[in-house]
């Protein structure tokens, strides 16, 4: 469909309370109006412990692959379109991170909390790199909160993604069992080195958050001839992810009112000019597509136009 659009939003909604909460109150005049000219295309019903969340999954099957859960290869896929490596290898991506330790819990700080810049971080790549290779593992720069990880490892270890765990207890999103152990070994000597890294004592000096561990995702190796380039048409939607993963459900509905009064205004004037049109909204478990050319047939066009639900309505369920 190179002629249409599709727009794909992560965190349309989340699971918890105060996310609800904001929801009764919103109004997406913009978005109800859009979904009423469309059809339900498909409904992905995930499950909200899977390590893999459902925009993941939706921008694997955009490239043509299984979204088999925590080995959607999406370093790899980054490599693939950057021309920086070989994209047929297994790839990770390495964050650095800052574990909050409390009394019965270790959780996840936001990664832009860290306000890592380059030179911190190519530091602290260096400083990390021997105990990677040691597993044979080839770190390399990419931005100050993502490097990429080369090594066989990645080929078939299942791993929990970024959006998964910031906020949260890391406890249940930990590689599993005998094949993620050279990974959680990894972190725990990552923590011991980092306590005595001299770069973190001046960090807290200066007011910033240590870096103490890593996470490790989008892990995998690429099936021959995956597609490369933009996939035409598709546009992931950046607004909502921030304000959902801190909690800041007050920022989130400004962000979804922004996202309603620019993007999907502009996907009405988009099917007004008879372009095709889909629509994919994501949650923590599930996610729903609307298409312009599900919406086919007059007796559903009708009914479409008459239902008449809230965004809570619209978005239960995900």
């Amino acid at each position: 469909m190179s002629d249409g659009v599709h727009l794909l939003v992560p965190f349309a909604t989340c699971s918890a309370a105060e996310c609800g909460q904001a929801l009764q109150g919103l109004a997406l005049p913009n978005l109800l109006r859009l979904v009423r000219r469309l059809g339900v295309e498909g409904t992905d019903l995930g499950e909200p412990a899977s390590l893999s969340p459902p925009h993941e999954r939706e921008l694997a099957r955009a490239y043509g692959l299984q979204p088999v859960d925590g080995l959607i290869p999406l370093a790899a896929l980054q490599v693939l379109e950057d021309g920086a490596g070989d994209a047929a290898a297994p790839w990770a991506w390495i964050h650095p991170a800052h574990w909050r330790v409390g009394s019965d819990h270790i959780a996840m700080a936001h990664p832009q909390d860290l306000q890592l810049d380059a030179e911190d971080s190519h530091a602290l790549l260096e400083a990390m790199r021997p105990w990677f290779a040691e597993d044979g593992i080839a770190l390399s720069y990419d931005a100050p909160l993502r490097w990429l990880a080369q090594g066989e490892l990645f080929r078939s270890l299942p791993t929990a993604s970024l959006d998964r765990v910031v906020g949260r207890n890391i406890q249940r999103w930990l590689p599993a069992g005998a094949q993620g152990a050279p990974v959680r070994r990894l972190q725990q000597e990552m923590q011991m080195l980092l306590y005595t890294l001299p770069l973190n004592d001046e960090r807290q000096r200066g007011g910033l958050l240590p870096v103490n561990s890593f996470w490790a995702s989008g892990t995998g190796a690429l099936p021959p001839a995956t597609r490369r380039g933009p996939i035409p048409g598709l546009q992931i939607s950046p607004y909502l992810r921030d304000a959902a993963l801190v909690g800041d459900w007050r920022a989130w509905a400004a962000a979804w009112q922004e996202l309603d009064a620019r993007d999907c205004a502009r996907l009405l004037t988009e099917l007004d000019a008879g372009r095709s049109i889909r629509l994919t909204l994501c949650g923590e478990a599930g996610a729903r597509t609307w298409s312009s050319a599900a919406a086919a047939g007059g007796w559903r066009r009708l009914a479409n136009l008459f239902s008449a639900p809230t965004a809570a309505d619209l978005l239960e369920g995900l």
